[in-house]
């Protein structure tokens, strides 16, 4: 660091200029103009000026208007960090595409109607409300090495559970299990990771491997089970694998990640160190970006999930596809998210999130369109790989908004919030299309998405502008 004083021409006030290392700063430049002004009033005079000097008893301490923001590599704990999110988001992927297809074999090995072949869909949601709730409280208590501990630990002991082919209300169950695990670490590695130098650029990392699980998961559970002639409860042998690496992976990473080590970051950014869930759900204005953004990813993840988890069943009773075709028609889609998330990723901040997605949406309603009205294999097959690119950013940029939107210390309590509470859409919607289904057919897919994709269309339109973030 090297200091310089300036003489500022024939002006008595003297300028101490800093050089400093280049860091990011995370409070906005309205904050910092509003605060300039005050510094500025308290500048030495070295030949006796005696301009009245502004009161600077208000000031917050530097801690709150400076703060160096984080990256994937600064600190060096973050590395292996990020590692770690990354490799649990693989494994939520896994979980999350799984189900498309093995829905058939599901089916047909225990003897199910659509709609109760659907609970699997729908047993998630309260796992993924629980998560909504407890997310702050478990960082307040706990600290990220409890959320390791909790969203590894769920998924293992779920997948086990599962590889053993209980009864059928078992299995439904143990489905809650996992949807918790999955919702609490989807609302705390977005919140972090969210906050970090060029989030959306990271978040499309992140959500990419999502989406690579989600590629892998198909491909893997339908030749295990077309080719290799295995059972569908075997391809969740692989799961037990891939969550014990979890485990390991997350609860050593982030062991010193305390409860006591949040709450002391929470008072860097607010007087209190409980966080902000309650104002960030019914304080205004705080409580239209949360809820906007939640009921948001609550139409996205519905459309994602019930897109990936029936697309298999429509492409073989409605384009009347050999079984092994229609479930590579899975794995294109999350193909195409997975592409999506990664390289519009570096667009999105370009055009800036708001106007993104009001690109992204309508373009998805014509493919979605295309998909409904052509009624060929290949033709469906193309348009919905290429819903899963148009549709693989739009989650990312969400998080991004309430990060832009809301003060830092409620950005816990609200992405955390809106990622597992629009997480329990991986639920609700692929539920209500399995049971309209039953009476109506799996044809009905295709109107219920594109009104799906109008709806939050209407969501996005309501939140405010964002300005374009400079990192």
């Amino acid at each position: 660091m090297a200091t310089q004083v300036q003489q500022n021409g024939s002006s008595s006030t003297s300028v101490l200029e800093v050089e400093l290392e280049p860091v990011y700063l995370s409070t906005p430049l309205s904050k910092r103009s509003s605060i300039e002004p005050q510094v500025r009033g308290q500048t030495s005079s070295n030949d006796g000026d005696t301009t009245p000097r502004q009161d600077t008893s208000s000031l917050p301490p530097p801690s709150t208007t400076t703060d160096v923001v984080q990256r994937w590599n600064y600190p060096r704990k973050n590395i292996p960090r990020v590692a770690s999110c990354f490799w649990s988001f693989i494994v939520m992927g896994a979980n999350d595409a799984a189900y498309g297809p093995l829905i058939p074999y599901i089916q047909a090995h225990y003897g199910l109607t659509y709609l109760i072949v659907s609970l699997i869909f729908l047993s998630p949601f309260v796992g993924y409300t629980a998560a909504a709730f407890l997310n702050n409280v478990i960082h307040l208590k706990a600290g990220q090495r409890g959320v390791a501990f909790i969203s590894s630990g769920c998924h293992l002991l779920a997948y086990i559970i599962i590889a053993v082919h209980p009864p059928y209300p078992v299995l439904v169950i143990t489905f809650i299990l996992a949807g918790f695990g999955n919702g609490i670490a989807d609302a705390a590695w977005n919140a972090w990771i969210g906050n970090m130098a060029h989030a959306n650029e990271m978040l499309g990392f992140l959500h990419g491997l999502y989406g690579a699980g989600a590629v892998l998961s198909p491909l893997i559970a339908t030749t295990m089970i077309t080719k290799a002639n295995l059972p569908w409860y075997a391809f969740y042998y692989l799961m037990i694998g891939m969550a014990a690496v979890e485990v390991v992976a997350s609860v050593s990473f982030f062991w010193k990640a305390t409860g006591r080590e949040y709450r002391d970051s929470l008072t860097k950014h607010s007087e209190s160190s409980q966080g902000g869930l309650k104002e960030a759900l019914f304080k205004k204005p705080a409580a239209r970006v949360t809820w906007l953004c939640a009921l948001f990813l609550l139409g996205y993840v519905g459309i994602e999930v019930a897109l990936g988890g029936w697309i298999v069943e429509f492409m073989i009773q409605v384009r009347n596809g050999e079984p092994f075709a229609s479930g590579m028609t899975a794995t294109g889609f999350w193909l195409g998210l997975t592409i999506g998330r990664v390289v519009l990723g570096f667009v999105t901040p370009k055009l800036g999130e708001k106007l993104a997605i009001m690109i992204y949406l309508p373009t998805t309603m014509g493919l979605e369109l295309l998909f409904w009205l052509v009624p060929q294999f290949y033709v469906s097959a193309v348009a919905v790989g290429l819903q899963g690119f148009f549709l693989g950013p739009l989650f990312p940029a969400a998080v991004v908004a309430v990060s832009k939107l809301l003060p830092r210390h409620l950005h816990v309590g609200a992405i955390g919030f809106a990622a597992a509470f629009g997480g329990s859409g991986a639920a609700i919607l692929p539920f209500a299309v399995g049971a309209i289904a039953q009476a109506k057919g799996v044809q009905v897919l295709q109107p219920i998405i594109l009104a799906l994709l109008g709806v939050i269309f209407l969501f996005w339109v309501g939140l405010p502008r964002m300005d374009k973030k400079k990192e």
